[in-house]
């Protein structure tokens, strides 16, 4: 063998090293961000709570659009209900950066003239809280709209879903007036007083409903307001070069105070009260999240939620939107863009602080202050 066909054998065995080599490294490049396994938090299971309704039901749905804010990943939304886990105090709590006040008790809760139609029913002579329970229809909605019964507790000198072991003379029947659904209509109000005179039969009581043309026209001028102030604010953090891990995802989610939620694909940053809607929610692809194999699945980008409505303003959502998205973008890798995928300039940002103070101020002078249990319920 020559010295020329040595030189050749030996330059395309270099040649062939150097192709698999490089085909490796670029397969470790492109291959998703894998989470450090010192690092990796075992799987949370989440805690189930309930949606904020009178009813106790689990109200879902988008109907209500036209937020009125202007600026990128603004859209009009439905809040999701699902099982939420309570904060558990990961290494970095944007509480307590932000030194977040606590938002103050509930004392409004239950059937509301202001977003309910109510007729109160008058018993002949008092009825047990077990024989009311037992009166109550077997469904708590009329079409859409969330139904409910009250009784006055004279002990407690307040309203409440009947209990077994009081006594009551008067309740009163009420069905939302609007939801993410729409405005109550003829034929739920219809159903409405069904229902109603059903339980009033069965009780031995009188009901008063109030005029129907009257309550669908509030239902109508209602919906058209939380039309208009019915808003979810929607962010894109996309991979600038390697597509990430669920587990990768999570990972760096749980240093900033995200959990697991119900849904695959769900991570949550819990409000501070119990029972309270998230203040964030991070979603990404639920199949990836669900695959075989999730650390060989690529997730390209995810995306950061508020809903508005649903939370606080003492708890600056806006905010901790803000540090949640730049801290997974420096840490990930990303960029934050619009749901467009267009990147969004930090210039944005400051436009749509200012147009959520003026929602948060309309909200309040309607007395549906947002993360209210009024506002829960009327934007769900």
């Amino acid at each position: 063998m020559s010295n020329f066909q040595l030189g050749l054998i030996i330059a395309g065995a270099l040649v062939l090293i150097v192709v698999v080599a490089y085909n490796a490294w670029t397969t470790h490049r492109n291959a998703p961000k894998r989470p450090r396994p010192a690092e990796a938090d075992p799987a949370q299971e989440p805690v189930a709570r309930h949606e904020p309704a009178f009813d106790g039901a689990v109200l879902t749905g988008a109907g209500l659009t036209g937020a009125g804010l202007t600026g990128a990943g603004l859209v009009g939304s439905g809040a999701e209900g699902e099982a939420e886990p309570g904060f558990d105090g990961h290494a970095v709590d944007l509480r307590d950066a932000l030194d977040l006040p606590v938002p103050t008790a509930e004392r409004r809760g239950g059937l509301d003239p202001l977003i309910d139609a109510i007729a109160p029913i008058v018993a002949e002579q008092q009825v047990s809280g077990d024989a009311a329970l037992a009166a109550l229809p077997p469904t708590r909605r009329a079409g859409s709209k969330p139904f409910a019964v009250e009784g006055f507790n004279d002990a407690a000198q307040q309203w409440e879903t009947p209990q077994p072991g009081q006594r009551y003379l008067q309740f009163q029947a009420g069905v939302q007036l609007a939801n993410r659904l729409g405005a109550l209509n003829e034929i739920e109000f219809s159903e409405f007083v069904m229902k109603a005179q059903g339980f009033a039969d069965a009780i031995n009581a009188a009901p008063d409903f109030p005029d129907m043309l009257h309550e669908v026209a509030r239902a109508r001028e209602l919906d058209q307001f939380a039309s208009e102030h019915d808003a979810q604010l929607t962010f894109v953090l996309r991979a600038r070069h390697a597509a990430w891990s669920p587990g990768y995802v999570q990972q760096n989610a749980a240093r900033l105070g995200l959990v697991a939620g119900a849904i695959p694909g769900r991570l949550v940053l819990p409000a501070q009260g119990p029972g309270l809607p998230p203040v964030l929610t991070l979603t990404y692809d639920a199949q990836a999240a669900m695959s075989d194999d999730p650390e060989q699945s690529a997730v390209r980008d995810i995306v950061l939620s508020l809903d508005v409505a649903q939370v606080h303003r003492s708890q600056q959502p806006f905010a901790r939107l803000r540090e949640v998205a730049a801290a997974l973008g420096e840490a990930m890798d990303g960029v934050l863009c619009d749901q467009n995928g267009t990147p969004l300039p930090a210039m944005t940002m400051e436009p749509i602080a200012a147009d959520l103070e003026q929602l948060y101020d309309k909200l309040d002078s309607r007395e549906l202050s947002a993360g209210s249990a009024l506002a829960r319920r009327l934007f769900s």
